[in-house]
């Protein structure tokens, strides 16, 4: 009987052993082919819901399929993922909880971070220009409206009404044939700022906040990939789509060492940032809340002087200058305020061309300066650029430079 048992057994042994193995499904497969859902940077999370968020599981993933030979378009979304945690990593920013549209107090911690991770990087890489200037004029633009050391509170409204007000009594005593000629950035200015409220200012600074992360989740995790693989890595975003032409040739241009190639690389990552990524954020900002939006950038534009060594505030850069007939004379008026609007596209690139793009490679033409401005304290950059600390002296600047010449 036992033998017979025995005789059952084995043929079943046998079947078992030759029956084939159950694939394991590779770890990669549900994150091939995703769209990118957040890469706009709105809210907190990934780029898709469904891509792993713990750093350790995105590269097993990658790796494996790395090794399988799948095509790197098909597995872009979790390579731009991995690259995005490692970016966060380093820049000790939580991806959970980084959700602009959460509001200014819960994003304080990661607004400082983003800026704090630019310095660290340009320190580290003084060949990463525009690491430094992303640092430099992206928070001294932005400081006049946070401020960083209360949870991000809201800048004195009061002073950007007193503002307002200061800019309408001068209009207002200007020959009606010169306000009529003032630009219209401004007249919207005048009208405008009185009403501006706290809560216009709070969507504002969401605006800035959602533009910032874009950015961020743009540009950051190409800079992190060269540092971990060279011209290797970068090749492999290329081939991922996560790269354009243009942006693989900037990092070609760094790593052939020179400053040309620096210089070409800078260039191409600036018209990256404001000419494709955030270009429609800003068109969208200046057209929203019934006419604030263009008011408030435009604001941002009058207070917005950035830190780079040598770079002309806006309003010295282009001031308003008009002219008009006025009985039998031509009278001119010059005022110390911006003549354009930063929201605007071409005048933004103009004013990136001619003031800060120049500046900064002045700064980054030695090694150790730039070193000297990067390291600087962050929370004194933003104390010294806010619109608050600025308010008195440029209250002083309207009253003594607005200017009515006849000729």
């Amino acid at each position: 009987m036992r033998r017979r048992a025995i005789a059952l057994v084995i043929p079943l042994l046998m079947l078992v052993a030759a029956a084939p193995a159950v694939a394991e499904t590779p770890s990669y497969q549900p994150y091939l082919d995703l769209p990118v859902t957040n890469g706009e940077g709105e809210f907190g999370g990934g780029l898709h819901p469904a891509l792993p968020l713990d750093i350790d599981e995105a590269l097993t993933a990658l790796t494996q399929a790395r090794a399988d030979g799948i095509a790197p378009h098909r597995y872009s979304a979790l390579l731009h993922q991995y690259w995005f945690l490692v970016s966060v990593t380093n820049a000790h920013i939580d991806p959970r909880t980084w959700s602009p549209t959460s509001g200014v107090a819960a994003n304080a911690a990661a607004f400082a971070a983003v800026y704090v991770n630019y310095f660290r990087i340009a320190a580290a890489r003084p060949d990463f220009y525009w690491a430094g200037l992303a640092g430099i004029a992206g928070a001294s633009f932005a400081s006049g409206f946070f401020d960083i050391g209360d949870a991000g509170a809201l800048i004195d409204l009061p002073g950007i009404h007193a503002l307002g007000s200061a800019v309408a009594d001068l209009v207002a005593t200007t020959p009606a044939p010169l306000r009529a000629e003032v630009p219209a950035d401004l007249a919207a200015f005048v009208a405008g700022a009185p009403r501006l409220t706290g809560a216009d200012l709070a969507w504002y600074q969401t605006r800035l906040m959602i533009m910032q992360k874009h950015i961020f989740t743009d540009l950051v995790p190409m800079h992190e990939a060269y540092v971990a693989g060279g011209m290797a890595a970068i090749d492999e975003m290329a081939a991922a789509g996560l790269l354009t032409p243009a942006l693989r040739a900037a990092w070609a241009g760094i790593d052939s060492g020179t400053r040309q190639g620096r210089i070409d690389a800078i260039i191409a990552m600036t018209d990256r940032e404001q000419n494709v990524i955030v270009a429609d954020q800003w068109d969208e900002t200046t057209s929203a809340r019934d006419g604030m939006g263009r008011v408030l950038t435009y604001v941002s534009t009058l207070a917005g002087k950035a830190a780079v060594p040598g770079v002309h505030a806006p309003g010295v850069y282009a001031p308003v200058t008009v002219t008009a007939q006025v009985g039998p004379d031509i009278m001119t008026l010059r005022a110390p305020l911006p003549a354009f609007n930063w929201a605007d596209r071409a005048a933004r690139w103009d004013y990136l061309n001619a003031e800060l793009l120049p500046r900064h490679l002045d700064v980054t033409a030695d090694e150790n300066r730039a070193r000297a401005v990067y390291l600087e304290p962050f929370a004194t950059k933003i104390t010294r650029g806010r619109l608050v600390a600025r308010l008195p002296d440029m209250l002083a600047d309207l009253t003594t430079q607005w200017q009515v010449s006849r000729s």
